[in-house]
């Protein structure tokens, strides 16, 4: 499915969490600015990985269980613009670096 109706858009996924002050926004970002992943799989793979991790780090009894147990994160689709700018369906708008 391509969002995306204007030239120079592209469509895509970013993994999101809650926070309280700023609500809804991106979590997941690398030297480039926030990912965002071509397909809602390789979005919620991410997430499963972090997860796996997660639990292994409390069998290994380095992180409790409820902290391990707990996925905060999701998967939301998103708009690129020319300028890297990332919005979403809910008119969330974000810079493409984390600040």
């Amino acid at each position: 499915m391509n969002r995306a109706t204007r030239p120079g858009l592209r469509t895509g996924f970013c993994i999101y969490i809650n926070t309280l002050c700023q609500g809804p926004m991106p979590v997941v970002s690398d030297e480039n600015g926030y990912v965002v992943f071509e397909t809602e799989l390789a979005a919620q793979t991410e997430i499963v990985d972090d997860l796996q991790t997660r639990l292994r780090q409390f069998l290994d009894g380095e992180r409790d269980y409820e902290d391990a147990i707990t996925v905060e994160e999701y998967v939301v689709p998103v708009t690129v613009h020319p300028d890297g700018v990332i919005t979403d369906e809910s008119g969330n708008c974000f810079s493409p670096f984390p600040s």
